[in-house]
């Protein structure tokens, strides 16, 4: 693994566990295992995890903040999507996804998007349904238990801890910011890991 490649040194990866995955696999998920460990934890290729984010940021990039949505049912999520708002502009549900958000004109919080990235595909099910009636695209943060169907895009990562969601909205929003050109290099970007990171 060639440290220039990635988008941040492997240390400060594995430090967070974005690459520690759970005991149960699905089929979906083993293009993306690298190994079982001897505790029965599988783990997931960490280029393959870079490689994703690239393409994920790179996919956000071709739409506008506003056309964006972020929702994470997940509790560990909440901290990271809301600095990742603070820092994009991109709108974040954090909680229970209201149903009819994307598909129901005749709701006061109705809105259209042309995108949605959701950090479980599991939680947050009602949210990619919506999406799919609407023909959204949908990127998905997937750890080694999740089912891939409805998903456009998987990102393989630890979809659970603080830390590695922390990390992977911190990249993701420095990412989005260099693609649209807001910041010019990623030294620009002043956001800390710790503002997206629950202690």
């Amino acid at each position: 693994m060639t440290e220039e490649k990635l988008l941040l040194p492997a240390e400060t990866y594995l430090k967070s566990g974005i690459h520690i995955g759970t005991k149960f696999r699905t089929k979906y998920m083993d293009p993306f295992i690298y190994k079982a460990r001897s505790d029965g934890l599988s783990v997931l290729n960490l280029q393959k995890i870079d490689e994703r984010i690239k393409i994920a940021a790179n996919f956000l990039a071709q739409f506008e903040s506003s056309e964006i949505l972020i929702v994470s049912r997940r509790e560990n999520g909440w901290k990271p999507v809301n600095a990742f708002k603070k820092a994009t502009g991109i709108k974040v549900f954090a909680g229970r996804y209201p149903p009819g958000m994307m598909t129901n004109p005749q709701l006061d919080i109705y809105q259209e998007f042309k995108i949605l990235l959701v950090t479980d595909s599991w939680p947050d099910r009602n949210a990619i349904m919506d999406a799919v009636r609407m023909g959204v695209p949908v990127i998905a943060l997937c750890d080694t238990n999740n089912q891939s169907n409805n998903i456009d895009l998987v990102v393989p990562c630890n979809n659970k801890g603080k830390k590695s969601l922390g990390l992977f909205f911190w990249i993701l929003a420095r990412e989005y910011l260099l693609h649209k050109a807001v910041i010019k290099s990623p030294d620009e970007f002043t956001a800390t890991v710790e503002e997206f990171t629950e202690e």
